[in-house]
């Protein structure tokens, strides 16, 4: 085994140890870390370059303490700044693994020790760590030289042990596995001495001992080589010319071996940096002096420039101090004849402001449920390339929000809700992180960040109003529209849609799911069948309205159905009664004046309201100018004095209608029989229409029929109109003019009201007077009595106050 391999072993073997011993640490510091909420750091973890992709770095899963199925379930996942992923995180295992190869050159440069941060980030629940990856360097560079050749030229008359100062060689190893040591080739003149730089790095001087002769050796050819440490050395060479010249007895001689410089960063292209001065003893072409870097970089060739003649040194691009802190090198100062003198220029860039802080968002939660505790919502980092104050930075947010920034290690904040958000009241929040650094003149940063808040069934839904009333006219068509109840829920989505339904009724008699049905998606209402107003005028019933919410929330509303009447019923004479076969006539004293009250029609209407207002007219009369007909009352009066020639019967028509729409009506025919009095013995019998007298064979039959009825009758109520003959004398004249204004006596013309000249009928009383035929005489009635007696009437009036679809009928 080779000694690098087994220095690579050991190296290896150090860094188990060591790892080992930092795992057990990390467990313990992530244990306290959790139970106080700050993020942990982890690692660090050493990788050599150059190692094989796929390879084994550390097993993160023992590092945090966690089972194979916790690194999944948590959604772990590596994160490294310039999104260059050089680790992967096998979920399966917990192992960190090389996903690529590592060039620390090509990472760090000569920066040394070469550490990459990354971040181990938990989404569930949200924790990160901070870790670290140091790449170890290996000696996989070769010394090289800037100039493959270099000429020298040294005066033969040069004093032993002189120096003169060789180029250096460059690796871009570092550490021992950068150049250690310069050697030269055998030779009776030089030798070569390792001198150390101020930053480290090392180059060669060459030194005379053994005095030159130019006439003897003009010139000597040398190889210089250079070794680094690494094992196996690596090594790089360059040829050395030497040119032997005459002599110069004098050096240039500069007047600071050391210039010292600070320059802002921000100072423009050509900015003159310092001036350079050497002097020369000597004169003519030996003391004529020009000044040139000495063995510049690329770097420096590229920052800086020299004036040969003035030795002024002026930049040539912009400084970045985030880039190169300062900048050494060497200026050399050569005459006419070869010697050369050297000092040195150490630059120091000062920072500037120029740099704005950079937000770089790891992890964001959105959107979270409104009804949520303190969460975090987003974990961020802030970095600033300045120093200093300028380096140093502040963050904040709006000061009217529901969130806090909480400072985490090293340049992390988590963003935390303060407490439960209220979907509702706010669904998204545009929150803006603000971040400024400490110089002068502050810069500013913005960041804005989108969180949704995430909706919870907690909103109820409500009605519009908290009682409907709806009205509908009867005799409606099936599934008529009636009317919609709406709610709203305040809340999102399903916890939002509605969806409405009828509860069942207080009433168990009432046959709500036959009358009315509700859709429930748009709460419209529909009657199932036609309405009755007659039988159900008004009904109560509960809506129900819910959301699709877990669980879900409901509320109720009242609903009222009036119900409209319609003009559906005709209105009904109750007087005078229409189903009788042989219907009594109407007695009108021949004496009765203008005025006088006949009758009342009495009707009813089944309706309400106007359809059940009733009014009456007079269609057809035997007199048309005889009677009169009150609109809204129903009574019958004469409207002129009788006469001799108006006939003795007469007949009415009338007509009774409501003020529906359509109006409806009914008629009804009224018979008057005019008479000289109530007392008067004999009336004239009513004529049969359409015969005259002696007309038809059995005529002798039918009058010994009724000249049989008329005696039998006679001897029936013989003794009651005695009784009554004696009583209806004592009122005299008043009773054959029909006045009656005097008191009575008697039980009969006791009920007697006295209507001031307009009738003699009680309003309690009406008489039913039916003449005797066939006996020529005026002297006999046939009966005598009250259809509706007084009792009756008053009890019939009750009711029709009890029920309120009579209630514009009767207008007594």
């Amino acid at each position: 085994m080779s000694s690098y391999e087994l220095s690579f072993q050991e190296s290896a073997m150090e860094i188990g140890c060591m790892c080992n011993r930092r795992q057990r640490q990390v467990l313990v510091f992530f244990v306290l870390l959790g139970m106080s909420g700050v993020i942990a750091e982890l690692g660090p973890y050493l990788v050599v370059e150059e190692t094989e992709r796929g390879s084994f770095v550390a097993n993160l899963g023992e590092d945090l303490g966690l089972g194979l199925t916790e690194i999944s379930t948590r959604a772990a996942r590596i994160i490294f700044q310039g999104n260059k992923e050089h680790l992967q995180l096998k979920v399966q295992t917990g192992d960190l693994l090389i996903n690529d190869r590592l060039d620390r050159e090509e990472l760090c440069g000569p920066t040394e020790p070469c550490i990459l941060h990354f971040q181990v980030l938990m989404e569930k629940p949200l924790e990160i760590f901070q870790a670290e990856l140091r790449v170890q360097d290996i000696n996989d560079n070769s010394p090289t030289f800037a100039e493959r050749e270099m000429i020298l030229k040294i005066p033969e008359n040069s004093p032993l042990g002189i120096a003169f100062p060789l180029s250096n060689a460059l690796d871009l190893d570092v550490g021992s596995n950068n150049v250690q040591n310069y050697n030269i080739s055998p030779n009776s003149h030089f030798r070569v001495l390792t001198r150390n730089r101020s930053d480290g790095r090392k180059y060669p001087e060459l030194v005379l001992d053994k005095e030159l002769d130019r006439e003897e050796e003009p010139e000597i050819s040398l190889t210089l080589t250079a070794l680094d440490g690494g094992s196996p050395p690596r090594y790089g060479t360059a040829q050395l010319r030497i040119e032997v010249v005459d002599s110069n007895d004098n050096a240039p001689e500069f007047e600071q071996s050391l210039y010292k410089v600070h320059v802002p960063e921000n100072s423009p292209v050509g900015s003159l940096v310092v001036t350079v001065s050497a002097t020369d003893a000597d004169s003519g072409v030996y003391g004529k002096i020009s000044y040139t870097f000495f063995q510049p970089s690329e770097d420096i060739s590229k920052t800086l420039e020299v004036n040969p003649m003035t030795g002024e040194i002026r930049l040539r691009k912009q400084l970045d101090f985030e880039t190169d802190l300062s900048y050494e090198v060497d200026i050399k100062a050569t005459d006419g004849g070869g010697l050369s003198g050297k000092c040195t220029l150490l630059l120091q860039v000062m920072d500037v402001n120029d740099n704005p802080p950079k937000v770089t968002v790891t992890a964001l939660n959105s959107p979270i449920p409104e009804n949520s505790p303190e969460s975090v919502v987003a974990v961020f980092s802030v970095s600033d390339l300045d120093s200093g104050d300028n380096g140093k930075t502040i963050s904040s947010i709006q000061d009217d929000l529901p969130f806090t920034l909480k400072p985490s290690v090293k340049n992390y904040y988590t963003l935390v809700t303060e407490s439960p958000l209220d979907r509702e009241e706010r669904a998204e929040y545009n929150i803006t992180i603000t971040v400024s650094d400490l110089g002068t003149p502050r810069r500013h940063t913005q960041h804005n960040l989108t969180v949704r808040v995430a909706d919870v069934n907690d909103n109820a839904p409500a009605f519009s109003q908290p009682a409907y009333t709806l009205r509908v006219r009867e005799n409606n068509s099936p599934a008529l529209h009636i009317g919609t109840v709406r709610a709203t829920d305040a809340d999102a989505g399903a916890n939002a849609q509605l969806t409405y339904s009828l509860l069942p009724p207080s009433d168990p008699h009432l046959p709500l799911a036959s009358l009315v049905a509700i859709n429930p998606d748009t709460g419209q209402l529909f009657a199932l069948r036609a309405l009755d107003y007659e039988a159900l005028r008004a009904f109560d019933f509960q809506v129900r309205a819910a959301d699709r919410g877990a669980p879900a929330l409901s509320s109720q509303a009242r609903v009222r159905v009036l119900v409209a009447d319609a003009n559906d019923h005709a209105p009904v004479v109750l007087y005078p009664p229409q189903n009788a076969s042989a219907p009594c006539p109407e007695l009108l004293p021949r004496a009765a004046e203008p005025g006088y009250l006949l009758a009342k029609v009495v009707a009813v209407d089944g309706d309400a309201g106007q359809n059940a207002w009733l009014s009456y007219r007079l269609l057809q009369a035997t007199e048309p100018g005889l009677f009169g007909v009150g609109a809204h009352s129903g009574e019958v009066r004469t409207a002129r004095p009788l006469s001799e020639r108006d006939a003795p019967r007469q007949r009415l028509l009338l007509l009774v209608r409501d003020h529906g729409e359509p109006p409806l009506s009914a008629s009804v025919a009224l018979h008057v029989l005019l008479v000289d009095g109530f007392s008067q013995p004999y009336l004239p019998p009513p004529e049969a229409p359409g015969r005259a007298p002696g007309a038809g064979a059995d005529e002798p039959l039918t009058v010994s029929l009724v000249g049989a009825l008329a005696c039998v009758s006679a001897l029936l109520v013989g003794a009651l109109l005695a009784l009554g003959a004696g009583r209806l004398c004592r009122r005299g004249g008043a009773a054959s003019a029909g006045g009656g204004s005097g008191p009575a006596e008697g039980g009969v013309a006791g009920q007697l009201l006295d209507v001031g000249g307009t009738g003699t009928l009680a309003h309690g009383y009406r008489y039913e007077v039916c003449l005797a035929g066939g006996t020529g005489t005026t002297s006999e009635f046939k009966f005598l009595k009250p259809i509706i007696p007084n009792v009756s009437f008053q009890s019939t009036g009750r009711e029709v106050e009890e029920n309120p679809s009579f209630r514009n009928s009767f207008g007594i």
